[in-house]
């Protein structure tokens, strides 16, 4: 373990030394290939980084930062695109958006938004003419004009899907803080009920390792984002939506899951792909295409993360799996325009039938090639090797 955190240190080390490059050295160089170019070398060093590490908890987390978001956000950089352009103010803001998982909430709507009948008081009232004051008017802000396309802001919400209603969160009514400790809590009984597995049937562990997957992933973000959000102010967007209260699977892909990864393949992916072929087949059949590529992409940089959580050679399993979650939320969409609101399932049997199809085909595709090569026997005894390692620091500092 000591080993491992002398090269997680190096590792990163080297990665926030090439960070700085790109932020003094990069960023003068103009947009376009010129800069790509001189972003190479450091894509090359961010690929073969996480190659040092061995543990899933340390490596697993740096491939996926580095390799997936950080160079995904570099080559958006490179273009002089969001999250990195305009430039941070500082390096350390630029550091930090550019490898950790963090989408900062750029005009953060005011946490109680004063009523529409309480902007004339009683006061300003007294001030107008007797003759007005039986029908005072309110203008009311004109909340649906804008300058641009209609087709362009019907998917601007996002990635992958059209968003009709807006989702409730459940944060909204449970602080998040008190969620995130019954998930941390669930994920260890979780762990703790490995220990059963040769008594349990098999479509319960088909459960724990889903729960397991999706509690593991969530806590592993949420402790990565916390550092900028506490010690930068940042004001940041959750990177998941409570995914099992899903209504689709276009709900689910779209803005329940992994957010993060949904606004990086907006723009490297799915935007490209619609601008492409919107004049050649229509705005209509390119963002189904924008979406099937989407996944597509998504697939292959799960096979990469997979690769460095195995050291195995890929199999294209998980990169088939989100083929088809491509071409049935793809089919999905269709059904929808078809249909319309009148003929569709309420959300909760719709949602079940999302989760139970994302179940069976996770058990098909995306689990096999971990449970082959013991990635799941690896986490439970890194659980006990970090719980111990965790102990011996403890016991140095002195602490009870």
């Amino acid at each position: 373990m000591d080993e491992e955190i002398r090269s997680f240190i190096k590792v990163w080390i080297i990665a926030i030394t090439s960070l700085c490059y790109c932020y003094y050295i990069s960023s003068r160089i103009p947009k376009g290939i010129r800069r790509l170019i001189s972003l190479l070398p450091f894509f090359y060093i961010f690929i073969i980084l996480p190659l040092d590490l061995h543990s899933l908890h340390l490596g697993g987390p740096t491939a996926f930062f580095l390799v997936w978001l950080g160079l995904s956000k570099l080559l958006l950089f490179s273009f002089d695109q969001a999250p990195l352009s305009p430039l941070p103010t500082n390096l350390f803001h630029f550091i930090s958006i550019a490898c950790l998982p963090i989408k900062i909430i750029q005009n953060p709507p005011p946490k109680s938004p004063p009523k529409v009948e309480n902007l004339m008081t009683k006061e300003s009232t007294n001030k107008i003419p007797h003759a007005q004051k039986s029908t005072p008017t309110v203008e009311k802000p004109n909340i649906t004009k804008s300058t641009k396309n209609p087709s362009d802001q019907k998917w601007e919400k996002p990635m992958l899907l059209n968003p009709q209603t807006s989702v409730p969160k459940v944060g909204s009514k449970v602080p998040r803080s008190i969620l995130m400790a019954i998930k941390v809590i669930l994920l260890a009984l979780i762990v703790k009920a490995y220990e059963y597995r040769p008594y349990l049937p098999s479509y319960i562990t088909l459960l724990l390792y889903c729960c397991h997957m999706y509690l593991g992933i969530e806590i592993t973000l949420a402790l990565a984002a916390l550092p900028a959000q506490t010690l930068l102010g940042f004001e940041l967007e959750p990177q998941f939506n409570e995914p099992y209260l899903t209504t689709s699977l276009q709900d689910f892909w779209g803005r329940r899951w992994n957010l993060m990864v949904s606004s990086i393949l907006k723009p490297t992916a799915f935007h490209p792909v619609r601008s492409l072929f919107s004049p050649i087949i229509g705005p209509k059949w390119a963002h189904l295409a924008g979406v099937l590529w989407a996944f597509t992409v998504s697939g292959l940089m799960h096979e990469a993360m997979y690769y460095y959580f195995t050291r195995a050679r890929p199999t294209w399993e998980v990169t088939i799996f989100f083929v088809l979650q491509g071409v049935c939320t793809a089919v999905e969409m269709a059904v929808k325009r078809v249909v319309g609101e009148k003929w569709r399932l309420s959300g909760a049997v719709s949602g079940g039938l999302a989760l139970g199809f994302l179940v069976v085909t996770g058990n098909w595709l995306f689990f096999p090639q971990l449970l082959r090569n013991g990635v799941h026997e690896k986490t439970i005894k890194e659980y006990a090797i970090m719980v111990d390692f965790i102990k011996q620091i403890v016991r140095l500092c002195g602490w009870p």
